[in-house]
């Protein structure tokens, strides 16, 4: 891409180690204003890990997080929390807390962060809920609703203090493939009306490629390229051609060191 713009979100030179292995080895990205930009690759590749960075929860042992030109690791606690009140984020698990009903989960961070009246807050919870298609089911249980529209409750709930970023880790985990498909027309939505920046952590190859206006893949710690969907679509980087595809055979192996017990069996 031709930077004609300055980034929202930029990592620059990322390394975390966790107890002697490197997670993420000089993570470099830059994402800019409302797009969604797809991080994909294998389990343990560190996905997960370097989202974690960008919301602030981890912090790197080098390199930097820049939100909006802020390093997030460097500004005082007050200014990290009021960029943190410009993010949404969406959990795997969603995240609902049990013994609230949806209503009271979507209107927690509006009763923490705001000194908004009752009334006001109702009002804005009903819209979050019309937001997701889920109007009039605010007193339910998260115990009482699916596994889709538990998603979509998390889902208002991450939009609640109408968010710049909306980060998703793993949105479609868990979902059969219509819901999931709801899910990414959630995203797109919300980028394209909204004008929200969008980064999703995930491995669903549908998603990936119905969302994503960029895609950067991690590979053992490392983004291997970045690009849109058909350039991704058209890389000749064997490591990209066998995640997208789906392929057993390939540079990524499932042997790693200390599986010996595997590979003697392979071998026999």
């Amino acid at each position: 891409m031709e930077e004609k713009e300055k980034p929202v979100i930029e990592v620059k030179n990322l390394i975390k180690s966790f107890a002697g292995r490197r997670i993420l080895n000089n993570v470099n990205l830059k994402i800019y204003k409302g797009e969604v930009m797809v991080i994909m690759g294998g389990s343990g590749c560190g996905k997960s890990t370097l989202l974690r960075h960008i919301i602030g929860i981890l912090h790197p042992d080098e390199g930097q997080v820049l939100i909006e030109g802020q390093d997030i690791n460097a500004v005082p606690r007050q200014e990290l929390d009021m960029i943190r009140h410009r993010i949404g984020m969406l959990f795997q698990s969603g995240g609902l807390i049990d013994y609230m009903n949806i209503k009271d989960n979507i209107a927690l961070p509006l009763r923490e962060h705001t000194a908004l009246d009752e009334n006001v807050i109702d009002i804005i919870v009903n819209l979050k809920l019309s937001m997701v298609s889920m109007r009039g089911m605010g007193s339910l249980l998260p115990s009482e609703i699916s596994g889709g529209m538990n998603k979509r409750a998390a889902l208002a709930r991450a939009i609640a203090l109408d968010p710049a970023y909306v980060f998703y880790d793993e949105p479609t985990a868990g979902l059969d493939p219509v819901v999931a498909g709801v899910i990414d027309q959630l995203i797109l939505d919300f980028s394209k009306k909204l004008s929200v920046t969008s980064v999703v952590v995930t491995h669903d190859m549908q998603s990936v490629f119905r969302i994503a206006s960029r895609i950067a893949m991690l590979h053992m710690g490392e983004i291997v390229t970045v690009g849109t969907p058909e350039e991704i679509k058209s890389s000749k980087d064997p490591l990209v051609h066998q995640f997208i595809n789906g392929k057993p055979d390939g540079p990524i192996t499932f042997l790693q060191k200390g599986d010996n017990y595997l590979k003697e069996l392979t071998e026999k």
